[in-house]
């Protein structure tokens, strides 16, 4: 394993998606699917993700069209957060799962929007609970 491709592969995968999340994937690592966790942080975090050719905010508006085309529900949840993580608006991943609806179907969107939808609902309970101190 290349260490430093590692260490910025998760460095950017918690940026994305939270620390709590990415620490919680890999705590569930068991020996069968250490080796997926570990090439997923290296070579798509801490490779692909780190390329310059885009934005991570634009990365985040590409994989939700991906994953709302091969109904990934559970991926399309952690990027929707990632995606409000990397600057991208709730009206922004609402364009993308209309584009979707037409390319990849009504049903892959219908999915894509309660999830979303999910995602915000928990997003604003956090916040609210985040200032009233609880």
């Amino acid at each position: 394993m290349n260490n430093d491709l590692f260490e910025t592969g998760l460095a950017n995968r918690r940026a994305v998606l939270g620390a709590d999340y990415v620490d919680a994937s890999l705590a569930a690592a068991t020996d069968f699917s250490r080796d997926l966790q570990e090439y997923v942080t290296q070579y798509c975090w801490g490779d692909v993700w780190n390329r310059s050719g885009l934005s991570f905010r634009d990365r985040s508006l590409v994989n939700l069209g991906m994953l709302t085309a091969l109904n990934r529900g559970h991926e399309l949840k952690a990027h929707v957060r990632g995606a409000l993580n990397n600057g991208v608006t709730r009206d922004e991943v609402k364009e993308v799962l209309m584009q979707t609806a037409f390319y990849c179907g009504g049903p892959a969107a219908l999915e894509s929007f309660r999830l979303a939808q999910e995602v915000f609902t928990t997003m604003d309970a956090e916040a609210a609970a985040k200032e009233s101190g609880a």
